[in-house]
């Protein structure tokens, strides 16, 4: 009764301001008009009226509406019933015996609505709960080492920074180990972990141990049944193994391949042969797809190829792939696999349309963002276009990202050192350009791995089927219209 009399008084205080603007409205109007600004008219309306901030501040937000004859009338109804209600709350805070009556027929009332026999059976200690089941499904950054170690830790423990700062360091490692995968996935998902050599492990994200984010975490061949000389390459969280959506793999050399996500459900322990890799070559990503995407593959030399997934045929587990992008010379390698998804584009708060853009950084620190239709669509096996102006200054390309305006972006360097900082702080420029400093280095120090965080107000309908299937904060997608068929018409380097 307190908490509603005091409530009842504030409106009670609101509506006497209301009613003195009605009162005297031409007056009002004529101060509101003759005022350059909101502040200035508030104060004309206090020292005209005598009314307070919050009077004030209600007149200016009164729609024209309540100016009717009608509205008029509920104003002063609305009064009236305000004060009845002071009234009777004052009297039920002042009477004792009032109070008691009203707590009795409060309980009897739910005597009666609720009075029935128990219907919760109280028993002993039972074996159905798992311990899975005690566990929150909460999201976690996982971290993976140059040298396999692995840990997770809530998301909160990096805090925001703006471009160009130095980082906070994330995980303690020996001169010959850095930081090289970065994601944030559930509790509950599983972990779908695809090593260079093209095995898959299967693993949850609850089974990796939470450590701080100083700690180097726990060796990740002491979680899953790996050869000696196998490393991870990517790591795909999931939350079920959907028949209508692909895996997208993409090697060193420019292979690419895709198969059904529903052909990797049963994994053993020991794992299982997911792609065949060439002499020479190895795996460097595995991305979620459903079938209408696009592909964007990056190389190390900044040279970039957009093509459409369905110029990639699915193909079963044990076999090769498909030429994804022709490499300039043999230096030259693919560093990221980029998907945009099809479908509608994001919105900003407006209702705008959000320009999807592809996030480019340099091993130097330097990065940018570019419009992702400043890469053309062609058919894949081609050599594709410029991505990024390679100089001394620069240094090549480590990492390329699909990012919206509202993202988050984490940089790893090779002395274990993680920058974080908003994306909308990296402007928008041309396809061809040398970016600006994102980061700056210490003397040896150099960039090596790039995540993108998704914030947590994105909603499941603005992720799609990546908030259905596929929990990712290293999620490269990017949002968008289907576009038009493209050239099928390309090299195929084996099946």
């Amino acid at each position: 009764s307190e908490y509603d009399l005091q409530n009842a008084k504030n409106r009670e205080h609101i509506l006497q301001g209301l009613k003195v603007a009605v009162d005297n409205i031409d007056r009002v109007v004529e101060i509101i008009r003759a005022s350059s600004d909101t502040e200035e008219a508030r104060s004309a309306l206090m020292d005209e009226f005598e009314l307070s901030e919050t009077q004030a501040r209600a007149i200016l937000d009164m729609r024209l509406g309540r100016l009717t004859g009608l509205e008029i009338e509920k104003l002063q109804e609305e009064i009236e019933e305000v004060r009845a209600t002071i009234e009777d709350l004052e009297d039920i805070l002042s009477d004792r015996d009032r109070r008691y009556r009203i707590i009795k027929e409060e309980l009897e009332s739910l005597a009666e609505k609720y009075g029935d026999e128990r219907r919760t059976r109280i028993e002993g200690e039972t074996s159905d709960l798992s311990i899975e089941d005690l566990i929150p499904d909460e999201p976690m950054v996982v971290t993976v080492s140059h040298t396999g170690y692995v840990k997770r830790l809530p998301v909160d423990t990096y805090r925001t920074q703006r471009r160009g700062g130095r980082g906070l360091m994330g995980m303690k490692t020996k001169d010959d180990d850095w930081v090289e995968h970065l994601f944030v996935a559930n509790t509950h998902d599983y972990l779908m972990v695809f090593t260079r050599k093209g095995h898959c492990y299967w693993l949850k994200v609850h089974q990796i141990p939470e450590a701080s984010r100083a700690a180097r975490g726990k060796p990740i061949v002491n979680l899953l049944e790996l050869d000696h000389d196998e490393a991870v390459a990517s790591v795909v969280p999931v939350r079920e193994f959907s028949e209508e959506l692909n895996l997208m793999f993409a090697t060193r050399k420019g292979t690419v391949k895709k198969s059904a996500l529903s052909d990797y459900r049963h994994i053993r322990v020991t794992g299982v042969n997911a792609i065949n890799i060439d002499e020479g070559d190895e795996l460097i990503d595995v991305q979620v797809t459903s079938g209408e995407d696009e592909v964007i593959l990056a190389t190390h030399e900044g040279m970039a190829i957009r093509f459409h997934e369905a110029d990639v045929r699915q193909m079963g587990r044990a076999t090769r792939g498909v030429r994804g992008i022709r490499l300039a010379d043999d230096d030259d390698y693919v560093v990221a696999m980029v998907i945009r998804r099809a479908g509608p584009p994001l919105e900003d708060e407006e209702g705008e349309p959000i320009e999807p853009t592809l996030l480019v950084v340099s091993e130097k620190g330097m990065g940018k963002r570019s419009l992702v239709d400043a890469y053309r669509l062609q058919g894949r096996g081609g050599k594709g276009v410029i991505n990024l102006n390679i100089t001394e200054k620069t240094g090549k390309v480590v990492a390329v990202k699909g990012v919206n305006p509202g993202d988050e972006l984490v940089m790893i360097t090779r002395n274990g050192v993680v920058n974080r900082q908003p994306v909308s702080e990296i402007r928008v420029i041309g396809r061809n350009t040398q970016g600006v400093r994102l980061i700056n280095l210490d003397q040896g120090d150099e960039v090596m791995d790039v995540a993108r965080l998704v914030p947590e107000e994105e909603t499941d309908e603005e992720l799609g089927d990546e908030a259905e299937d596929v929990t990712t904060v290293d999620a490269d997608v990017v949002p968008d219209e289907q576009p038009a068929g493209v050239d099928a018409d390309a090299d195929e380097t084996g099946s």
